[in-house]
């Protein structure tokens, strides 16, 4: 396959519009109207502050995961290569795009092997869980995973994307029963997605209910995944319904809150819109295990390994300042800290 095929031409059309078009979400992530009390006797020194944290039983340096973005050309597997060699020198966790392209085309499955360059990282695989009702099974899942030496496999969920692709996958009838089977059958956990308008409390019990392993809210707040689509269309008609959903979502805090109140004890990843180590303190203080971040990855990724490792190093320090600032010295402590809710006003 060449970087000409539809698959591919959709990935390359995907990470050109994505840095070069305006394409955020009009929702705010909702985590400006949260705010830590300023502790101003914290008795603790800011160098014992501790980021570490453990997912799925992998040790992270800072709970932050890249976010699924990408592969299957040759570019895009050059970005999968910075961003995997950067997330094994700051100890995080990586998420790989769609492998899709990599099952149905093995001869570019290369642009998703980064096993290699990043031997101990929390790194998971990628499919898209409409694909179940295609011809897609569950021995496929298992082979997105073994291709790349993953921990975990995410399902990613975007039937509104796939109704404003031309020729989307928008069949969903059934696709519960089918996650519960994968559950199941893989060997390794299941983490279930949205790609940035948000899972519901129903819809987080529902996938609870199936046996996932894990959930990644991806609030709306950031990427407008209607706005990117928009971008790609040639009918106006359609160009206009993506607009119409440019404020279309769950904001990223309303999610993690209702799920994390839904689900207390099931792990959880916060992604949709986090650009700071603030902000993702307010997601950790929210409820969640992790936060993701894909956009500002990306833009750090096109420039090189060293500007993602500095993206990375700052925001552990914007995180561990926070912590300092609120008076809690570890994760699990940031975990039990009560965030004051700001009139939206």
């Amino acid at each position: 396959m060449d970087d000409s095929s539809p698959l591919s031409s959709r990935k390359s059309d995907h990470i050109r519009i994505n840095l070069s078009e305006d394409v955020r979400s009009g929702l705010s992530t909702g985590l400006e109207h949260y705010t830590f009390c300023h502790d101003a006797l914290p008795e603790l020194d800011l160098g014992e502050v501790d980021t570490q944290t453990t997912f799925f039983r992998k040790q992270l340096s800072t709970p932050i995961l890249i976010s699924s973005m990408t592969g299957g050309t040759e570019a895009t597997g050059k970005l999968n290569q910075v961003l995997a060699e950067a997330a094994q020198a700051s100890g995080v966790a990586l998420g790989l795009g769609s492998q899709r392209v990599g099952l149905a085309y093995p001869e570019v499955s290369s642009t998703f092997q980064v096993r290699k360059i990043a031997p101990d990282i929390l790194l998971f695989a990628n499919l898209g869980a409409v694909q179940l009702n295609r011809d897609f099974s569950e021995e496929d899942c298992q082979r997105a995973v073994d291709m790349v030496s993953a921990d975990a496999l995410f399902l990613h969920l975007n039937p509104l994307q796939e109704a404003l692709q031309e020729g989307g996958d928008t069949n969903f009838k059934g696709l519960l029963n089918k996650i519960e089977l994968v559950c199941r059958k893989l060997t390794v956990p299941v983490v279930v997605k949205e790609v940035g308008w948000g899972l519901s409390e129903k819809v987080a019990r529902q996938l609870a209910d199936a046996g996932v392993a894990a959930l990644d809210v991806a609030g709306a707040g950031g990427t407008s995944w209607s706005q990117v689509e928009k971008h790609r269309l040639q009918n106006p008609a359609m160009m206009r319904i993506a607009e119409e959903f440019r404020d279309w979502g769950i904001p990223t805090a309303e999610a993690i809150r209702a799920v994390h109140t839904a689900l207390p004890a099931l792990p959880l990843i916060a992604s949709g819109g986090l650009r700071t180590g603030q902000e993702l303190a307010k997601a950790l203080a929210l409820g969640s295990d992790l936060g993701g971040f894909a956009g500002p990855f990306l833009r750090a990724a096109v420039e090189g390994v060293e500007n993602v490792v500095s993206l990375i190093t700052e925001l552990q320090l914007g995180l561990k300042i926070t912590m300092f600032a609120a008076g809690v010295a570890t994760i699990s402590d940031l975990k039990k800290t009560t965030l004051l809710k700001r009139s939206a006003s």
